[in-house]
């Protein structure tokens, strides 16, 4: 094969053939799934530790607002954080503030609860509804409920999501208000945080800590370095350095999807930096001939 042939076949590739690798590089790691393990990077970290120092006698309180859209992204990061408080023995108070989360939010709580009371041995072991979380469901106007909470939780969420009265529920005999609540961690794509901290953090004191979708990061970064998020995770990665650091300090083992999902993501980079190579190789080489 002759140097000009070469350049054609370097220049002239068939986007089939590009659309062919990354299908095959983004589909197999799913299919045959590997965790990918990633370094820990400070966002992630204070995130940790905001949830890991929570104190006994106070309460998290997880927002759950992602859709089926941004639920690859997302879904792994309320399965961690349902996971850290669980084992850490932390009371959770779940809630979504838009309608289409809340058989997401469900499927979450009932995986999770599921995982522990599966190798629970005692009543003590196990994670119970009414004594260590409560799903508080949904109610109308997303800024009302983010300011009834500082006021009396059971008088704005009177039943909880399966119909409960909660001020009959032992766990809501303790949690009134943010007075008895530590840490909110809002999981959500849309501009959600932003309310929690205009609402909650700054009238009532609360801290508040995020995860969100990779394309919309770079819009909360600011709250993080101004001290307003108390931690971020951001996308796939966010969500894997989370599964990463809660595996390397509690020992929780357990499936990590947000670690399975990565090599797709890193494998599909680094072919699509290979092909611009390529071309770029193609490129100049063919300049050169002319």
């Amino acid at each position: 094969m002759n140097m000009k042939k070469f350049v054609n076949i370097l220049t002239s590739i068939d986007r089939r053939i590009i659309y062919g690798v990354l299908l095959i590089v983004v589909i197999l790691p799913l299919i045959i799934p590997s965790v990918q393990s990633v370094r820990v990077m400070p966002p992630v970290e204070k995130f940790f530790n905001a949830v890991n120092h929570i104190p006994t006698d106070k309460a998290l309180v997880i927002d759950f607002d992602y859709d089926p859209q941004t639920q690859p992204e997302l879904e792994p990061m309320g399965f961690a954080v349902l996971r850290h408080a669980f084992r850490n023995r932390i009371k959770v108070l779940a809630l979504s503030l838009y309608v289409q989360p809340l058989g997401l939010a469900q499927n979450a709580l009932n995986s999770v609860t599921e995982e522990f009371n599966s190798v629970a041995t005692t009543n003590a072991d196990s994670i119970l509804y009414g004594r260590d979380y409560v799903f508080l469901g949904w109610q109308p106007g997303a800024i009302l409920a983010m300011l009834s909470i500082g006021e009396n939780i059971s008088s704005f969420y009177k039943t909880d999501y399966y119909g409960n009265r909660t001020d009959t529920l032992p766990l809501m005999k303790h949690i009134k208000n943010y007075n008895n609540i530590d840490l909110v961690v809002s999981i959500c794509g849309s501009d959600l945080p932003r309310y929690w901290i205009a609402y909650a953090q700054n009238r009532f004191g609360v801290k508040v800590a995020s995860g969100v979708t990779a394309v919309s990061g770079s819009e909360f970064y600011s709250y993080l370095q101004t001290g307003q998020f108390s931690g971020l995770l951001v996308g796939m990665k966010g969500a894997a350095e989370y599964e990463e650091i809660i595996e390397q300090n509690l020992k929780l083992k357990v499936r990590r999807k947000a670690s399975e999902a990565l090599p797709s993501l890193t494998y599909a980079h680094l072919i699509m930096i290979g092909f611009i190579l390529i071309g770029n190789i193609g490129y100049f080489m063919k300049r050169r001939q002319t």
